[in-house]
């Protein structure tokens, strides 16, 4: 057994206890692999394993990364990091999903940029749920009156929120930044929008975020190790 297969089949356990723990089927859950500046390799070695879904931060070397790998049809591209504008063309074309959208101009240069030939381009709110003023995302008030606008957008796919909780925060606050992001899950549910994506939770605190309701984990360090 590879290192890569001995790392991912621990992720896939620690959500499935995770799961059970919280009375949920852990087939719920979607990992996503978070393979920024990691080399093609891994997420080769990871897809070789049966991962599709990979999130990336930087336009640029998501696309480098996309290009060496294409060969491997049916990987899924996630953008994870903060999008600048000057990018959303890029991002739009080359990405199926683009998780950190917090403002609607942003949303509205996808919709713009993004090809109408293609399949709608999915998107997530990002949500600044730890109230860092270093940290991305829509402050929690707003969140769901900004996701009610990109609904509207043509080419979009709203589907759900993202969030990350603050680094170091022990269990406790933890599960309680990531209720915030669920009731606001919820909210949005019960204003009729058609939302079924929860990210967050990462390596350090997946377990908090699915006992609060993820539906999916952003995993990089505890599949692919530190980085440099």
């Amino acid at each position: 057994m590879s290192l890569y297969e001995k790392a991912w089949q621990a992720i896939l356990a620690r959500i499935a206890a995770a799961a059970a723990a919280a009375g949920r089927n852990p087939a719920e859950i979607r990992l996503l692999a978070v393979s920024k500046s990691f080399p093609p390799d891994a997420v080769r070695a990871a897809y070789a394993l049966g991962q599709r879904a990979f999130g990336e931060n930087y336009v640029q070397e998501a696309i480098s990364k996309a290009d060496a790998l294409a060969d491997l049809p049916d990987v899924e591209w996630h953008m994870i990091g903060p999008l600048q504008s000057n990018k959303a063309r890029l991002a739009a074309r080359r990405f199926a999903w683009i998780e950190t959208v917090d403002r609607l101009r942003i949303a509205e240069r996808l919709a713009e940029r993004h090809d109408p030939q293609l399949p709608r381009l999915d998107v997530c709110v990002q949500v600044n749920i730890s109230g860092e003023a270093s940290k991305s995302g829509a402050a929690p008030r707003d969140a769901v009156a900004l996701a009610e606008a990109i609904a509207h957008l043509p080419r979009l796919a709203l589907r759900g929120f993202m969030g990350i909780a603050r680094a170091g925060s022990d269990g406790s606050a933890q599960r309680e930044q990531f209720r915030a992001l669920r009731r606001i899950f919820e909210m949005a549910q019960s204003r009729g929008l058609r939302v079924d994506t929860l990210s967050m939770g990462m390596s350090d605190d997946l377990e908090a975020a699915i006992a609060e309701g993820s539906t999916q984990v952003r995993i990089g360090s505890a599949l692919f190790g530190p980085r440099s």
